[in-house]
């Protein structure tokens, strides 16, 4: 929004995430390095910090949206990049559903794959 004023990231993450778990009934919400977030079979998905979205997503996606502009590598700790997780600054609605459905279609695979 102009002037940078507008929600704040993790209203619209929980927005957005409600709208998301009324979709999936048997996801859940949690705490992901201190921050809330949301899970599918146990496994995070996404989660909101003070000012991104940050998604899990395959390394070749992350590495894509980093490349264009719209992401951010995430690096928790200062020279370690997760290789499969992105921020994403200040998310519309619209756009931070758009991401946290593809986090969640990228991470319930990845689940799914790993019990066969």
């Amino acid at each position: 929004m102009p002037g940078g004023v507008g929600p704040s990231v993790d209203r619209v993450f929980w927005s957005v995430g409600r709208r998301v778990l009324a979709m999936y009934p048997g996801d859940e919400e949690g705490r992901m390095l201190r921050s809330p977030g949301l899970t599918t079979s146990g496994r995070f998905y996404a989660f909101a910090t003070a000012t991104d979205l940050v998604v899990k997503l395959p390394s070749v996606r992350v590495h894509e949206l980093v490349h264009s502009g719209r992401g951010l590598s995430c690096a928790p700790r200062p020279g370690r990049p997760m290789k499969e997780w992105v921020r994403i600054p200040s998310p519309e609605e619209e756009s931070c559903l758009s991401y946290l459905l593809e986090a969640r279609t990228f991470v319930s695979a990845v689940a799914g794959n790993r019990r066969g």
